[in-house]
């Protein structure tokens, strides 16, 4: 896949002293999402180490949104997703006579779902690969039920 239909962009600086090559490169991946729902992004994150030529370090994901939300949750199985989407529809009720409402009913209960998750995470890289689970995998969490693009900036930093 190339790096344009990955929806990524660059910047990169290299410090070496003493022996050590600490690396840092960073990344703009861009996710379009189908309104509510579960987005894996693992493996696009994956193939953007591999073009940094990754290998031992930390990635930072970080979602550049208000009412979307980055999670490490099971992959194995829907009912999982599904059963956490009702959870964070009765935290957050639509119904609710929220003050916010200029752009639309489920964005306020999108943002109370984005602060009571997450919109960055740390994930150790070992051998070029995210260091995840095996029944693992970074979701970002569409919170709104129009479609929408999400932008993420990916930093990578290690050896």
């Amino acid at each position: 896949m190339t790096r344009s239909r990955l929806g990524l962009t660059d910047q990169a600086w290299t410090f070496e002293d003493d022996g050590l090559d600490l690396r840092q490169r960073m990344g703009r991946l861009v996710v379009a999402t189908r309104g509510c729902g579960f987005y894996g992004i693992g493996r696009r994150i994956d193939d953007w180490l591999m073009e940094q030529t990754a290998r031992d370090g930390a990635a930072s994901i970080f979602l550049r949104h208000t009412s979307a939300s980055l999670t490490i949750q099971e992959n194995a199985d829907p009912d999982v997703q599904a059963d956490l989407l009702d959870a964070l529809a009765g935290l957050a009720r639509e119904d609710t006579p929220w003050r916010h409402r200029s752009e639309g009913p489920d964005d306020m209960p999108a943002h109370v779902k984005t602060m009571l998750t997450d919109v960055s995470l740390q994930v150790p890289v070992v051998a070029g690969r995210l260091d995840l689970g095996t029944w693992q995998e970074i979701y970002l969490v569409e919170h709104r039920r129009d479609p929408h693009q999400r932008s993420l900036t990916l930093r990578y930093l290690g050896t």
